[in-house]
């Protein structure tokens, strides 16, 4: 009690040596300054540091190409219609928000599958911040893309030039504009990481030949353009991988060659026309569980492209015993051994186009040169 009472004692008159002194140092009313201190160049404003009249090449056309290219690129909300559990009414709620392209004059806007999933309404506010309502034309969830249509006028749509994947190098310059956290028109830069990812879509199928690149890519980046350094379009961002959700330096985008054979399929028919050999498989598990290799067939479509090449399906024999039917082990040169790997080749492939087919029945194996046609 006597210590405690002694520790206030000497506090308090701490405190008074410091309000006593307090005019010495500079101070009238605590923290009030009595008048300047300085009086030499420490108390003058700091000189400005005159820089060249030009910024560096380099920023300038980065300057240029986000100019340019921030012109088509939109930002994208969509509401959800809920249920109230009480009064069982059905009201709107924000769902999700993302970017997209402008892709060509006649209003269809590219962006992710993922970004519109189960929207019940969705807006896009163009880059003059005028909003407009959007169908959904055609949406592809294997590759994560979706085509929708707005009503705007012709002069106020320009669509983003488009480049190619297919020589892409690792190191190049690259640059991300979107709507990161509903940041409009943010842009990133950084390089090609690395080529020829895969990723798993939404629907969890396997999208090939997938960009990875350490520009900034956050939650509302996804469906937005990733641009080499002359502005073109060379993929769609798509994916992050992040212990946090955020920014981690290593996201990924759906490479333009891609985005060029899908999005004319669906601004024509609302969805991808996927070539087809014409036969149903067993499923891989049994395979694997009878331990065979390759694709079993198990059924040949009458009259598709596989019948008229001569390929068998799976029967019942009269003692009710099943006969394998041909196994296909390889698709031009390529081995297959589970469905992703026919779907992954038949990718790269449009209806019309020939496959050479080697298939092995009761152990010999032949090729056959089999037509794609449409999936039925």
């Amino acid at each position: 009690m006597i210590f405690s009472t002694l520790i206030r004692i000497m506090t308090v008159c701490l405190l008074g040596m410091v309000l006593a002194f307090a005019p010495a140092l500079g101070y009238g009313e605590w923290r009030k300054p009595l008048g300047p201190i300085f009086t030499g160049l420490e108390g003058q404003p700091r000189s400005i540091v005159a820089v060249p009249a030009k910024l560096g090449t380099d920023e300038l056309a980065t300057i240029r190409v986000f100019e340019k290219a921030t012109q088509s690129v939109v930002y994208i909300t969509n509401t959800a219609i809920r249920r109230d559990f009480w009064s069982l009414n059905t009201f709107e709620v924000p769902q999700g928000a993302g970017s997209g392209i402008i892709w060509n004059r006649q209003g269809h806007i590219v962006t992710s599958f993922h970004v519109v999933y189960g929207a019940h309404s969705i807006k896009v506010i163009m880059a003059d911040q005028t909003s407009h309502e959007a169908s959904v034309v055609g949406v592809d969830p294997d590759h994560d893309l979706a085509v929708l249509k707005i009503q705007a006028p012709r002069n106020k749509l320009v669509p983003v030039t488009v480049g190619n994947s297919h020589d892409l190098r690792v190191g190049q310059k690259v640059l991300a504009i979107g709507n990161p956290f509903g940041l409009d028109h943010t842009l990133t830069t950084g390089v090609v990481s690395a080529l020829g990812r895969t990723i798993k879509s939404v629907n969890d199928r396997t999208i090939e030949d997938v960009i990875q690149t350490d520009a900034a890519i956050n939650p509302g980046n996804s469906g937005g353009p990733l641009l080499d350094s002359f502005g073109r379009l060379i993929g769609i961002n798509t994916q992050i991988i992040s212990p946090s959700g955020a920014f981690a330096g290593v996201g990924f985008a759906v490479p333009v060659d891609t985005v060029s054979r899908v999005v004319p399929q669906l601004i024509k028919f609302g969805k991808v026309i996927r070539p087809a050999l014409g036969v149903s498989l067993l499923p891989d598990v049994i395979a694997a569980r009878w331990g065979i290799q390759g694709l079993v067939i198990a059924r040949v479509q009458p009259r598709g492209p596989a019948d008229r090449a001569g390929l068998r399906s799976a029967r019942e024999t009269p003692r009710g015993r099943i006969k394998l039917g041909d196994i296909i082990k390889k698709i031009d040169g390529v081995p297959v051994n589970v469905f992703d790997d026919l779907v992954r080749i038949l990718d790269r492939h449009k209806v019309g186009d020939r496959v050479m087919v080697e298939v092995q029945r009761n152990g010999k194996s032949r090729k056959v040169s089999i037509q794609l046609e449409p999936l039925k």
